[in-house]
C-alpha cells in the first residue's frame, strides 16, 4: 500500500493562481508602502516609484525612502508566502518569480534593461530577504508537533 504522506500532485492551475495572487499582494503592498512613504515627504505619486530605476537611489531623500518602501514590502511578501504557499521548498521559486515579472514590467515600462546598480541592489536584497524569512516562517509551520492523541482517553 502506497504513503499518502506528503504526496503532491502537479497542478498547474494552482500554481498560477498562486503566482497571480504573489503579484497581486507585491504590487498592492508596495503601493501602500509608496504612498505611507509619499505622505512623509509630501510627494507626488506616480509610477515611476514603481517601475523606474531612476527613482531608486542613495543620493536623494526620495529615493532613500523608495527603497526602504521595496524593503519593507519583501517583510510584508514574505507574510505572503507564509499565507498562501505553505511550502518552505517553494518560497524562492515563488520569489524569484515575482521579482522576475517585475524586472519584466520594469523592461516594457523603461523601454530598457536596467542599468541602475541601485535598483539591482535592492531587488538582489528583496529576494533574498523575502525568500529567506518566508522559507523561515513556513518551516516553522511545517515543522510543528503533530498531535497524536487528542481524543480522550479510556480506562481499560
Amino acid at each position: 500500500m502506497a504513503s499518502n504522506f506528503r504526496s503532491y500532485i502537479w497542478d498547474p492551475v494552482l500554481i498560477v493562481c498562486q503566482i497571480v495572487l504573489m503579484q497581486c499582494i507585491y504590487y498592492g503592498f508596495l503601493g501602500l508602502w509608496l504612498a505611507g512613504v509619499d505622505s512623509l515627504v509630501r510627494s507626488s505619486r506616480s509610477l515611476d516609484q514603481i517601475f523606474s530605476y531612476e527613482v531608486l537611489g542613495f543620493a536623494t531623500v526620495q529615493g532613500r525612502l523608495s527603497m526602504m518602501a521595496f524593503i519593507l514590502n519583501s517583510l510584508t511578501c514574505a507574510l505572503g508566502l507564509w499565507f498562501f504557499i505553505r511550502r518552505g521548498k517553494q518560497c524562492l521559486d515563488f520569489t524569484v518569480t515575482v521579482h522576475f515579472f517585475h524586472m519584466i514590467g520594469c523592461w516594457i515600462y523603461n523601454s530598457h534593461l536596467p542599468s541602475a546598480l541601485s535598483w539591482w541592489l535592492v531587488n538582489v536584497a528583496c529576494i533574498a530577504l523575502m525568500a529567506v524569512i518566508g522559507e523561515y516562517l513556513c518551516m516553522r509551520t511545517e515543522l510543528r508537533a503533530i498531535p497524536v492523541n487528542t481524543g480522550p482517553k479510556s480506562n481499560l
